[in-house]
């Protein structure tokens, strides 16, 4: 059986969010606000975290590691603003190879990127750094998938594969929106979420099968005092998430700018999706 505590739920949002951040970031093609906007809004979650933990049932190691997880993106938040002045590397050469491909097209010169004075501005951010919040928070999540009793293996793999659903769903559904602020920006940065929650579903969905989980609720072993409708709502957010990223997909393979909008807006149906087939067996099972 699982819990549905708030503190590891918030915990595992925060921890999975942060990961994909980097997975995007890595790849230094996204301006520098993306970056901040996701560290501040995970670095809240952590502090989040750390307080329903020390209000509702306190789990020692997975507080502290919340704690220290909020202190971590603080710092990197504050590593990246120190360094802003130097920009990010791949924003400026997509630029400029645009602005390449405008003035063969059209013959109309546009002012390119001064790499040099950027270079004068010191070091970029290390996107690596993001990783450093995620490994503290990942101590806090063992420990609290242990204290949620069980299986130990069972739980581990639902607490983990939680936090990468959660994030990945979340963290697209954001860089959707952030199109609007960097309309240049390579559409394949969203792909690669997009996919990477494709992957995180099977794993998630057969994380909450496994033994004592939503097979128990279907055959009746585990009353969810509803007469079996919260199984059956799980499993229709489940495969309605998986449907709307495949969607997503199909709406992404469009040439037309419209087509990232469109799948922004379908991504804010698959995070509410998303929480319910992660949230609603934890309810369930906690009972």
């Amino acid at each position: 059986m699982i819990a549905l505590d708030a503190a590891t739920v918030l915990l595992q949002w925060a921890v999975g969010g942060m990961a994909f951040c980097w997975y995007t970031t890595r790849r230094r093609m996204v301006g520098l606000g993306y970056g901040w906007l996701l560290r501040g809004t995970y670095l809240l979650l952590g502090l989040g975290a750390f307080a329903a933990g020390l209000i509702l049932d306190p789990v020692p190691v997975r507080e502290a590691a919340a704690l220290a997880f909020a202190v971590a993106c603080l710092a990197v938040l504050g590593v990246s603003i120190a360094r802003r002045r130097a920009g990010v590397a791949g924003q400026r050469a997509e630029h400029d190879r645009r602005t390449a491909r405008v003035a063969a097209m059209t013959g109309i010169e546009r002012t390119r990127t001064s790499t040099a004075g950027q270079a004068d501005a010191g070091p970029e951010f290390p996107p690596v750094l993001d990783l450093v919040p995620v490994a503290i928070g990942a101590i806090g999540l063992v420990a609290g998938a242990i204290a949620a009793g069980g299986n130990p293996f069972v739980s581990l793999l639902r607490t983990f594969a939680g936090a990468a659903f959660l994030g990945a769903i979340t963290d697209a559904m954001l860089l959707g929106h952030w199109y609007l602020v960097q309309p240049g920006l390579p559409r394949r940065l969203l792909h690669e979420l997009v996919d990477a929650l494709g992957w995180v579903w099977p794993v998630e969905v057969v994380a909450l099968l496994l033994p004592t989980g939503m097979l128990s609720v279907f055959t009746g072993a585990v009353d969810d005092g509803w007469g079996g409708m919260l199984g059956w709502m799980w499993a229709a957010c489940a495969i309605t998430t998986i449907v709307l990223v495949g969607v997503t997909r199909a709406a992404l393979r469009e040439r037309e700018y419209s087509a990232v909008m469109a799948a922004t807006g379908l991504l804010y149906l698959a995070i509410l999706t998303a929480f319910g087939t992660d949230l609603v067996a934890r309810a369930v099972l906690a009972g």
